[in-house]
């Protein structure tokens, strides 16, 4: 199974940041999912059409059951990645950036600023972080127990979790 990690930063685009996001997302995905998968990373700067081509590749084209994004969604005029995401979705869910939002306030108050949200794009389920390294930890750490059972629900694959972790919640059948 294949998870999309998707950086949006101008600077890093064109080589001129170091990427942090991308490499902690996929650090903190290793440490918390126990099944096989493929990551398929790209970084693409905070242009609105760059960031619908990409999600709609790597979710339509790549097929990844997840796609996590990391940048452009707080209040700058440049951070477009919520109205990217939007954009490509068939449906919302709110609750995941309402849960980001009420983590990370424990840690910084200006984290009602951050406009991350999450989507479904077909059974692709795409969720918007922030760049911050140490946000993206917190973040994904607080919204990873219902990213499997979501997962499931959209007809993607078993996504397995390592409970020492993180522990995915699913109903009991």
């Amino acid at each position: 199974m294949k998870i999309g990690i998707l950086t949006i930063s101008d600077r890093a685009s064109r080589g001129e940041y170091e990427d942090k996001g991308g490499p902690a997302i996929l650090a903190c995905l290793r440490e918390m999912l126990a099944c096989e998968w493929e990551p398929v990373t790209r970084i693409i700067p905070d242009e609105h059409h760059f960031i619908e081509l990409n999600l709609k590749e790597l979710c339509d084209v790549e097929e990844c059951c997840l796609v996590v994004t990391t940048g452009g969604t707080g209040p700058a005029p440049r951070d477009v990645t919520p109205e990217a995401t939007e954009a490509v979705c068939e449906k919302m869910l709110p609750g995941f950036g309402e849960l980001m939002r009420l983590e990370s306030l424990k840690v910084v108050p200006t984290a009602i600023l951050s406009r991350q949200t999450a989507g479904i794009r077909g059974r692709s389920l795409i969720v918007n972080l922030p760049g911050k390294p140490s946000a993206i930890r917190d973040c994904l750490m607080a919204v990873m127990p219902a990213i499997p059972y979501c997962v499931d629900l959209i007809g993607g694959p078993y996504l397995t979790t390592n409970e020492s972790v993180v522990k995915a919640f699913r109903p009991k059948s």
